[in-house]
């Protein structure tokens, strides 16, 4: 594939490129400036298909006919970090909460930014006790200052601030990178499993009984980026783990970014476990789901790719060894920053789309034996994003889900639908802006919370 990541001699040809993104990083709070847009690359060569992989549509797919309600009861949030077009310099970072709503046959858009965070790394929609609904931001830092978790509180005419959690982790950047939602202490409350860098900090915050916050440090590891966090239960005991990948700090010239996988179980008490270890490979995307059907979950975890590789898919199971698991699937590309399992096409059975970097979308469905390969196949080699955001929901609710994927390269957000015998493709918000863009997550969000767009 592209000789950027496949030859240690093209690195030369790269220079300009990665000091770009090095000052887009500076610029955002983003440490060493993998996570963010970086300029235009040379198209890549069409996909090769991986080994084992089923013939699929290739391309793009046809445009969607299918028919949609009017309205849906949920919308689309999605975090975005802008990057403002300027003369001289380093564009200037804007974090921006995007809200998408389909209303009356059309797809609307109203924003939001946060004048005192360079970037939003996630948003999320939490359940306040007491209160219902509100949207989460997990907010990366100017150097030197705080990092912050903040909720967002819908007013009759804005959205109102309220921070849960501030903090300065005592490197170069502060980030709260991810966060997934989940009552980790038993206690009936949603709490917030949270990882964050460049100080390897992962933490449980909980709703504290009469108000408030509070914040339980399971780990701390200097000069270590914990990039994804994912909650399940593998071993079907009842407690919930949480699952992070904590690694060295974020490389763009080739050489290995060692990683792992480790484990807590924060009811228990359970302190860091490891239960991947990936040698000097690293991951930023885990899924922790029951794809197979069986009722117990299993651990995915995507591998970014060694120079000249390929990136791996590998699944653990409970009592998996770290130096075990097995490849699920393999692609020529070298990362993919987003895995989802759901039941798109309607047959009962789960598929899990994987979105890589320069190759597209990926569709991957279990065999009868789901510990063998699994059937992979193109859903649209179109589609193309360094962190290629993706989600799977049922946001017009007829009991199958969608497949939401923002293609960064191309400023588009993109519906696709299951038509029978393959994804048929929307576009549902494209931009005409000049200024480059990064899309970190999509979420659903009730209409009740979103702001309305200007008159």
């Amino acid at each position: 594939m592209r000789a950027g990541w496949e030859r240690r001699a093209a690195r030369g040809r790269e220079a300009k490129r990665v000091a770009l993104a090095l000052a887009l990083a500076a610029a955002a709070g983003c440490g060493s400036g993998e996570e963010t847009k970086r300029p235009a690359s040379p198209p890549a060569p069409a996909p090769a298909a991986p080994s084992g992989a089923q013939p699929g549509p290739g391309g793009a797919p046809a445009p969607s006919t299918a028919t949609a309600p009017a309205d849906f009861a949920q919308g689309l949030l999605v975090a975005v970090s802008r990057f403002e077009k300027a003369e001289a310099g380093a564009p200037k970072p804007h974090s921006e909460l995007l809200f998408l709503r389909r209303r009356g046959g059309r797809w609307e858009a109203t924003t939001h930014e946060d004048p005192s965070a360079p970037v939003f790394h996630k948003a999320l929609v939490y359940p306040v006790p007491g209160e219902g609904p509100a949207v989460l931001t997990l907010g990366g830092s100017a150097p030197g200052g705080p990092a912050a978790l903040k909720l967002w509180h819908r007013s009759p005419d804005r959205l109102r601030a309220e921070v849960v959690w501030e903090a300065n982790f005592g490197g170069k950047f502060s980030r709260m990178r991810d966060a997934e939602i989940a009552d980790l202490d038993a206690d009936g409350t949603a709490d917030l499993a949270v990882a964050t860098h460049d100080q390897g900090v992962v933490a449980v915050v909980s709703p504290r009984a009469g108000g408030g916050w509070d914040v339980k440090e399971l780990d701390r590891e200097k000069d270590t980026f914990v990039h994804e966090i994912e909650v399940g239960d593998l071993d079907r005991d009842g407690a919930l783990e949480v699952y992070a990948t904590p690694s060295e700090p974020n490389r763009l010239d080739g050489t290995p970014q060692p990683g792992k996988v480790v484990r807590y179980v924060p009811v228990k008490g359970e302190g860091r476990t490891v239960v991947g270890d990936l040698g000097t490979r690293h991951a930023k995307e885990i899924l922790v789901h029951d794809v197979d059907g069986d009722g117990t979950d299993e651990l995915y975890v995507s591998i970014e790719a060694a120079e000249g590789g390929e990136l791996e898919i590998r699944r653990y199971d409970a009592g998996t060894s770290p130096a075990g698991g097995f490849a699920v699937a393999t692609l020529r590309d070298p990362m993919c920053r987003f895995l989802v399992a759901a039941d798109f096409d309607g047959d009962g059975k789960k598929e899990m789309v994987a979105s890589a970097k320069d190759t597209g979308v990926w569709l991957l469905r279990p065999g009868p034996d789901p510990r063998e390969p699994f059937a992979v196949s193109l859903v649209d080699a179109d589609s193309k994003g360094f962190e290629h955001a993706t989600l799977a929901a049922d946001l017009d609710a007829d009991g199958r889900a969608e497949l939401y994927v923002a293609s960064d390269d191309d400023k588009e957000i993109r519906r696709y639908v299951w038509s029978g015998s393959r994804f048929e493709r929307e576009t549902i918000y494209a931009r005409t802006a000049p200024d480059s863009i990064l899309t970190w997550n999509l979420t659903p969000v009730p209409v009740e919370l979103m702001p309305e767009p200007a008159s």
